[in-house]
C-alpha cells in the first residue's frame, strides 16, 4: 500500500530557518527504500555526476536571467542532487546528509574568525586575504594546482590555474608577454597543421587556447565570459538566419531522413548574417 508523503507548506520568508531540509532527506530515503524508485535504486556517484553539472548550470543561467523563482526552482534541483549523493553515501556507509553539513559549517567557522573570533578586519579584501591564509594552513600539504578541479569548463580552469601560479611569480608580468607567447602558439599551430599531423594540430590548439586565456586574463577579462559573450552574439545573429530562410526558402533542405541539411548557398545565408550584424549595429 502507498505511503504518503506531504509536502512541506509555504513559510513568510521571517519564519525559514531551513527547518524543512528534512523533508528532502526524508523524500529522497523514500525514492531509495526497497520499495521505493527502481531507478533512483540504480544511481551511483558517478551516474550522478552529469546531472550536477547541469542542474549547476541551470542555476547560473537562472541568475543571469535575473528570475528571482527560476533560481529558487533551479536550487531545489540542485539541492535535490545534493541530497541524492549523501542519501548514496549513507547507503554506502561513508557518510550522510548531516556530514556534508556539518563539514560546511565547520568551514564557514573556521575561515571567518572576524565574526566567530576575535580578529579585527578593515574590509572585504582583508577578509579575503585572511580566508586565503586559513585555507592555505589547512590545505599547506597540498600541491599548488590541487585545489583546481578538473571538471572546471576548461577556460575556467585554465584561468584559476593561472591565477594560483601568478601568486607564486610563475607568470608573465604583464600583458605583453602573454600576447608574444599567443603569437608563438600561432606559428607552431600553422606549422603543426602544415604537417598534416592531427595528434600535433589538438596539442597546439589547446597550447594556442591556454595562452589566450592566459592574455585574457593579463587583461581583466574572464575568457569565460568573452566566449559567451560571442556564443549568445552568434546565437542571435544565426537566429535571424534562420528566420530569412525561413521566409524565402520555407525552410531548411532536408536530407532523406527529412532532418535539416546543407543546400543552400553560402554567399546567400552571409547575406542574411550581414543584415543581421547590421540590425545589431
Amino acid at each position: 500500500m502507498p505511503r504518503p508523503f506531504t509536502v512541506p507548506e509555504p513559510l513568510p520568508l521571517s519564519e525559514q530557518r531551513g527547518q524543512t531540509f528534512p523533508s528532502l532527506v526524508e523524500l529522497m530515503q523514500r525514492l531509495l527504500a526497497p520499495d521505493g524508485c527502481p531507478w533512483d535504486r540504480e544511481q551511483t556517484y558517478a551516474s550522478l555526476r552529469p546531472f550536477v553539472l547541469e542542474e549547476a548550470c541551470e542555476v547560473i543561467d537562472a541568475i543571469d536571467r535575473g528570475n528571482p523563482g527560476d533560481l529558487a526552482d533551479e536550487l531545489g534541483d540542485l539541492s535535490l542532487q545534493l541530497v541524492f549523493l549523501s542519501e548514496l553515501g549513507r547507503r554506502d556507509g561513508a557518510f550522510g546528509p548531516d556530514d556534508f553539513v556539518r563539514a560546511i559549517c565547520s568551514k564557514l567557522v573556521r575561515r571567518h574568525p572576524h565574526v566567530f573570533g576575535d580578529v579585527e578586519v578593515e574590509g572585504a579584501d582583508e577578509v579575503l586575504r585572511n580566508w586565503d591564509a586559513i585555507k592555505r594552513e589547512e590545505k599547506k600539504n597540498r600541491p599548488l594546482l590541487d585545489g583546481v578541479p578538473r571538471a572546471y569548463p576548461a577556460l575556467l580552469r585554465a584561468t584559476r590555474m593561472g591565477e594560483k601560479v601568478n601568486k607564486v611569480g610563475f607568470d608573465w608580468p604583464d600583458a605583453a608577454g602573454s600576447r608574444g607567447k599567443v603569437g608563438e602558439e600561432l606559428a607552431e599551430l600553422d606549422a603543426a597543421i602544415a604537417s598534416g599531423d592531427r595528434a600535433h594540430v589538438k596539442e597546439e590548439l589547446g597550447d594556442l587556447l591556454f595562452a589566450i586565456v592566459n592574455l585574457s586574463r593579463h587583461l581583466g577579462v574572464s575568457a569565460e565570459e568573452a566566449l559567451q559573450g560571442t556564443n549568445d552574439k552568434f546565437l542571435r545573429r544565426f537566429e535571424h538566419v534562420e528566420r530569412r530562410v525561413r521566409e524565402v526558402h520555407g525552410g531548411w533542405p532536408s536530407d532523406a531522413a527529412g532532418k535539416p541539411s546543407a543546400g543552400l548557398q553560402l554567399t546567400e545565408l552571409d547575406r542574411y548574417w550581414d543584415e543581421a550584424k547590421e540590425q545589431e549595429s
